[in-house]
């Protein structure tokens, strides 16, 4: 008898036949992720789990789920499933890292680009037929090149930030919590404090997992710390940024402007007052999002699934300590 499994969204084929082709596979075919109770009773009957980002898997959901034995999770974060929960019951957790490293990184610099020129405010002002003439205050941005780019994070994505920053000749600061002097020989990048990232850049973009050390990372403080011009871009996870605080900040002139891919409630309410700001540039999650990215996180995520169920390690384990239970 094939093992069950079930998957919370259409992902791309190039992942779903691997689960079809092994698998008695269930899929939700909504657009947005199952509703709670659907979660908890379709996990009752299967073996294994393909979740996304926005699916919440708990202690709960787990214990709903007595024979599952895998969860297969359709991104690089996992902050979404309680990996300790996981580990307790013997359910090995996989992820796809590694795979959307650099079409991430040109999403965060696209952002950047697009929020330092004002791309997005100049497509809105010309589709509105406000533009009438060539000015020379129209639109004013900020240059990149020569400029300053702070990076918290200098782990994968953030590598190849300083990679593309170093192509607009960009002065290069990061803080992590590890220091990182092999790449500071080999992509210039200077390593400094916190503080004097926030003083000195001109862009800051965010490239650290969500914890509780990094929940609200940059706040009413941090932001005050920023130069009047800075430019905030965010690609990481959105609590690591106080919303409200960024709304304020950007309201009020405390930093120029963002560029934003993540959110503390995802989709953005449509009311959130963020939405009425010209100097915020947003787009909806779409770090990964390209035809090859989005294929080749499908077959990590199939892969890694389909071992689990085997009774292998996956290829891509956040905690191969619940395997080696086995």
């Amino acid at each position: 008898m094939a093992d069950r499994v079930y998957v919370t969204r259409l992902i791309p084929e190039a992942g779903l036949e691997l689960v079809r082709q092994c698998c008695d596979t269930r899929v939700w075919e909504g657009e947005v992720p199952p509703p709670r109770e659907v979660m908890m009773r379709e996990v009752a009957e299967v073996d294994g789990l393909l979740a996304l980002l926005t699916d919440r898997i708990d202690a709960e959901v787990m214990d709903a789920g007595k024979r599952l034995r895998v969860i297969s999770n359709y991104a690089v974060g996992y902050d979404n499933i309680d990996v300790p929960a996981a580990t307790q019951r013997g359910i090995v957790v996989g992820n796809t890292p590694g795979v959307l490293t650099e079409t991430t990184a040109d999403l965060a610099f696209s952002l950047l680009m697009a929020a330092a020129r004002r791309i997005a405010e100049g497509d809105r002002y010309t589709r509105a037929g406000k533009w009438q003439t060539w000015g020379p205050k129209l639109f004013l941005g900020y240059d990149l090149h020569h400029a300053t780019l702070g990076l918290v994070g200098m782990g994968r994505i953030g590598s190849e930030m300083a990679k593309r920053a170093n192509g607009f000749d960009m002065r290069v600061l990061y803080y992590d919590p590890v220091r990182r002097q092999d790449l500071e020989g080999s992509l210039g990048v200077i390593y400094v404090s916190f503080d004097t990232l926030l003083r000195e850049s001109d862009f800051i973009s965010l490239h650290t997992p969500l914890t509780e050390q990094t929940r609200h990372l940059i706040g009413a403080p941090e932001l005050a710390k920023m130069k009047l011009t800075a430019i905030l871009v965010n690609s990481s996870r959105g609590p690591v940024v106080d919303q409200q605080a960024l709304y304020e900040a950007l309201r009020d002139g405390v930093i120029a402007g963002a560029g934003l891919d993540v959110f503390e409630v995802e989709p953005i309410p449509q009311d959130d007052p963020l939405l009425t700001l010209d100097n915020v540039t947003v787009v909806p999650h779409v770090g990964s999002a390209s035809h090859a990215t989005r294929d080749k996180m499908a077959r990590m995520a199939a892969e890694n699934l389909i071992a689990g169920l085997q009774g292998k390690l996956p290829p891509n384990c956040v905690n191969p300590e619940a395997w080696q239970q086995k």
